[in-house]
């Protein structure tokens, strides 16, 4: 059976110094996100692109969102197999490409996972869970380009 989930956002330019979009450089390119009930996101563009670099940009947004439904989903697989996880964290780059004409896609983002566990005998089994998170995290089903995992892990007795 599928089941459907419904997400509401709401963006509101905030980039307008008075003349609104009269030329490139009149406008700035700062934006909230809000969802009901949660902090907001201040948003811009990536500084590459005239954006505000202490604020997060798209492309944050797009990489933080697959390290961290990778992780959530990973959890769920450890806790279900077995593996007592302590600690992870994760260093997620992404890389895109930009096109002569302004465009641009993504052509991967690697996670970087430091995962500690408490049995060093559950290292292979936790290191093969994260292609089968990758295989379930709803936002890495919905890209078009490699998602690749070096996990690296620390051996903590609990």
């Amino acid at each position: 059976m599928t089941k459907a989930h419904q997400y509401q956002t709401s963006l509101v330019w905030t980039g307008n110094k008075g003349s609104g979009t009269m030329d490139y450089r009149s406008y700035d390119r700062s934006y909230v996100i809000s969802v009901n009930n949660k902090p907001d996101i201040l948003g811009s563009s990536d500084s590459a692109f005239m954006g505000d670099r202490v604020k997060y940009n798209p492309e944050d947004l797009l990489v933080s969102s697959l390290s961290a439904c990778h992780m959530l989903w990973y959890l769920h697989l450890c806790s279900q197999h077995g593996i007592v996880v302590l600690d992870y964290k994760d260093e997620a780059s992404g890389r895109m490409t930009e096109k002569d004409d302004g465009s641009g896609h993504f052509t991967e983002v690697v996670l970087n996972p430091v995962v500690t566990i408490t049995k060093e005998e559950d290292i292979e089994k936790a290191n093969s869970l994260h292609e089968k998170a990758n295989k379930m995290c709803f936002i890495a089903n919905s890209c078009n380009f490699p998602i690749r995992h070096e996990a690296r892990y620390v051996i903590e007795k609990s």
